[in-house]
This record gives C-alpha cells, sequence and structure tokens, in this order.
C-alpha cells in the first residue's frame, strides 16, 4: 500500500471517529415521527443511520401484518418519503437529520450552575467592563449591572440543591429598557452576554404574531436561543433573551381588524417572562410535522425588552402638564419642552397609554432609561470604546503601513453631522464611511505615503487630507 493510500485510509478512519464521536453528544431523532429520543424513547438504528422509534416500528409492522406485505402501506406512513426498494443503495449523508436540528444529551449528574457561586462578578466589576465598551448611559449601566448580578444569583441558587421548605425564593426580573434609536440597547445587551459568556438570543418582536398567523410564533424567540447554545438545552435555560423593537408590540388604537401583532403577542408572551416550560422547535422557527421539538424552561431565562418608543415623549409632556397649577410655585407649561432626557420621568402610567397592556408591564419589573447622545458624548463613542469607529479604521491603514489622525476640530464637524441625523450613534459610521472613502482607494496607489491627517477643511470640501509622506 503506497503512503497516500495509507494517508487517505488515516483520514477516513479519523474522519469517521469524529463523526461518531459527534454523534454521540447528540440525541437520535426518528426519521418518521421527527420526535427525539428523549420524548419517543429508544430508537431502532438502521445501518443507513435512519433511527425509528418503537412506535413507527409497531404502526409499520401493523400495517404489514394486516394484508400480508404491502410496500405502498409503508410507504405512505406520514412523512415517510423514502423509496425502501432502494435501502441498500442510499447514502447515510442523504438521508440523515443534521445536527442543527438534533438536542444534545441532558447529563446524568447534577446540573452544574452556569457561573459558579465565586465567578459570578459583582456589579461594579460589570459595570468596569461595560465602560471599557459603552460611553455614557451611566444610570443604565449601574441597573443592568444590579439586575445582572441577582438573576444569577438566583440561577446559581436554583441549579443547587433544592430549596427546604419555607426558605426565601427569589423571583425573576426581567428588564424593560427605553431610549432613542442608536443609544445603545441592543449594544448594551450583547456586549453584556459577551463578557458573562451566556447564550444570547436577540429577536425582533415586529415579526411576532398570534399563534395561527403568518410570521412567527412566540416559541420561536427560545427556539433563537436553543441555537444560541449549540442545542444544549441545560446551557439555553441559564441564557439572555433580547427582545427588539418592543413598542412594535403595543396596543393598537383603533383597527377594524384583528390585532394579531399586538396586544395578542404581549397575552403570549406573558408564559415566557413569568417563567414556563414550552415545546420549541429545533433548527427551525416554525413549528411543523418534520421539525423536531423539546421543552425548555424559560424560568432561569433573563429576558430584556428594549424599544425606542416613539412619541412617548408627547404623553410625558401632556401628563406633567396636566400638574400645573396657579400661583407663584406653579410649574410652566413650556418648561419641559426642551428637556432633551424627559423619557427619564417615564412611568407605568404613560406605557399603558401607549398601548402597553398591564398584565406585560408587571413582569418586567425593571424599568431602565438611555439618554439620547449629545455632541460631546458623540465624539467620546468616536475616540474611547475599544473598538471605536476610529480605532477600526486607523488599524485598517496600520495594515498599509499609514498613521491616520483626526484633527479635533474633524471630530466636532463629525458629531454636529451625526446630530442633525437623529438616528444616534449609528449616523457615526455612516458619516465616516462616506468621506473614508476616497481615501481608503487612493493609499493604496502610493507605498510612500506615511500618514494622513484629516482636517476639517477636508470635511467641509474646501480642501483636501493633509498627507505626509515616509521619510
Amino acid at each position: 500500500m503506497s503512503s497516500e493510500e495509507e494517508e487517505s485510509k488515516a483520514a477516513s478512519v479519523s474522519d469517521g471517529d469524529k463523526k461518531k464521536k459527534e454523534d454521540e453528544e447528540y440525541e437520535k431523532v426518528c426519521y418518521v415521527c421527527r420526535r427525539p429520543e428523549h420524548v419517543a424513547g429508544p430508537m431502532v438504528s438502521m445501518p443507513v443511520g435512519m433511527n425509528l422509534c418503537h412506535d413507527c416500528m409497531q404502526k409499520a409492522f401493523d400495517s404489514v401484518s394486516q394484508g400480508g406485505f404491502d410496500l405502498s402501506k409503508i410507504q405512505n406512513m406520514p412523512y415517510m418519503n423514502l423509496n425502501l426498494s432502494d435501502l441498500g443503495n442510499l447514502n447515510p449523508q442523504d438521508i440523515e437529520i443534521p445536527n442543527r436540528q438534533k438536542i444534545k444529551k441532558r447529563t446524568a449528574k447534577e446540573p452544574k450552575p452556569e457561573l459558579d457561586r465565586k465567578d459570578i462578578p459583582a456589579p461594579h466589576i460589570i459595570k468596569q467592563k461595560l465602560d471599557d465598551y459603552i460611553i455614557g448611559q451611566e444610570q443604565a449601566k449601574k441597573v443592568i449591572s444590579v439586575a445582572v448580578y441577582n438573576h444569577y444569583k438566583r440561577v446559581y441558587l436554583s441549579a443547587g440543591q433544592k430549596e427546604a421548605e419555607g426558605d426565601v425564593q427569589i423571583e425573576k426580573s426581567n428588564i424593560l429598557m427605553i431610549g432613542p434609536t442608536g443609544s445603545g440597547k441592543t449594544y448594551l445587551v450583547k456586549t453584556l452576554a459577551k463578557l458573562l459568556d451566556v447564550p444570547l438570543a436577540i429577536a425582533d418582536a415586529t415579526s411576532l404574531t398570534e399563534a395561527g398567523y403568518i410570521g412567527d410564533d412566540i416559541e420561536s424567540v427560545i427556539s433563537k436561543l436553543l441555537s444560541a447554545a449549540g442545542n444544549d438545552v441545560d446551557k439555553a435555560e441559564r441564557g439572555i433573551v433580547f427582545i427588539d423593537e418592543i413598542d412594535k408590540i403595543a396596543k393598537k388604537k383603533s383597527t377594524s381588524s384583528r390585532d394579531v401583532s399586538g396586544e395578542s403577542v404581549q397575552q403570549e408572551l406573558l408564559k415566557l417572562l413569568e417563567g414556563s416550560t414550552v415545546e420549541v422547535p429545533v433548527g427551525s422557527n416554525q413549528k411543523n410535522a418534520l421539525t423536531p421539538m423539546t421543552s425548555v424552561s424559560t424560568e432561569n431565562i433573563l429576558f430584556i425588552c428594549g424599544g425606542a418608543f416613539p412619541d412617548m415623549e408627547d404623553i410625558i409632556k401632556e401628563r406633567l402638564k396636566e400638574k400645573s397649577s396657579m400661583g407663584f410655585s406653579a410649574e410652566l407649561k413650556d418648561e419641559h419642552e426642551k428637556d432633551s432626557n424627559i423619557l427619564t420621568k417615564v412611568t407605568n402610567e404613560d406605557l399603558r397609554k401607549f398601548g402597553m397592556i398591564p398584565e406585560f408591564l408587571g413582569r418586567l419589573p425593571i424599568t431602565v432609561t438611555l439618554e439620547s447622545l449629545g455632541r460631546d458624548l458623540m465624539i467620546r463613542v468616536l475616540k474611547e470604546p475599544k473598538n471605536a469607529i476610529l480605532k477600526q479604521y486607523k488599524k485598517l491603514l496600520e495594515l498599509d503601513e499609514v498613521n491616520l489622525v483626526f484633527e479635533d476640530d474633524a471630530l466636532e464637524w463629525i458629531a454636529e453631522e451625526a446630530l442633525k441625523k437623529k438616528t444616534g450613534a449609528r449616523a457615526l459610521r455612516a458619516i465616516i464611511e462616506s468621506f473614508m472613502l476616497d481615501i481608503m482607494y487612493e493609499i493604496p496607489k502610493d507605498a510612500n505615503i506615511g500618514s494622513v491627517v484629516i482636517t476639517r477643511a477636508y470635511l467641509d470640501k474646501n480642501g483636501g487630507p493633509f498627507i505626509q509622506m515616509r521619510g
């Protein structure tokens, strides 16, 4: 045998062992009814990698015993799209259920907490780590740090031994984040999940509809978390779910049709927020007969709901104006018109008037408001975070051995232009992308360029960038 054949044989053996090890990590799924092993029981494995549960095997035997062996009866079983006469010629990969639709086996040992007690970071440590990536929003970072710290202490307690009768049981505290677009709601949650190294699922409330209508079912939120956890149910049950655009499921003021994406979605979310065991599809956002299902408990899943809540400022101002009275101590009616951070005065009364039902708000006891970004904060967002936009472009030009410098006047110009767009920090990248396009195109042409200085004159289109050659 040649060396090439020996290497090929060794590689095939190695791949086979790796495949066998991966298969041992996942539960078997019945090829016919698509039920996993923990639901349907032990499976009968066929030579081509196809698994059948005892119920489906019994149905096959019953169809054979009634009226003799009739191949059409077996082929007409629900979801059976396999020609059994060609069984010997099949490639196992053609009929095998992919791992993304399988569930990882649960260990027989005691479930371990996602974070050990000594490994749970204190609130001030969580906030310090958030400070490296997020500028401003001090109150929001403080509230979320404490909420997450308490939540994972609760997870640790629930993952240990069962509480004795009469022990204090800590209830879950979900979070509602309110802030204008571009204030950092989604980025805050992404950074938090990255620092804690826990599964994170980001769902969009605009795609959620009442069960039975076109759109994603409520359980698809947990299905995304299960996928982020690598189909490990134990890990997913201690993750974080961020439901963005939560203000889009507000109760419609007046409509002649059924409100399938408003109040009904809020009502169906109640069971997830409070904590319940739900059946979720594995590897898909939609329930159907060909998708395996599994049970996931949401009791220890932290839910964070975020939304911009447009026009909420008008509702708050209207409520505050009603408190105005006559006399020297009366509040002026236009006192709150120029308040840029009026969202910090939001109450449950304002949220109910916006269209959120009381039962939904009751399951989100912690309300966090994020401030709109001013000019000074915009400049800090450009320079200070660990992955600031300017640092990203400097890194890109360093690969071409070119030093990129931004003058202070140029940064002020960028911040002022971003404020005009009224889309928060998202406007910064759009602005920088536009004027950096020509620079990123022209710099690689000349290997003698050593540094580029971005000036305000260049941004105002009254001149060009200041370029210095090497040496």
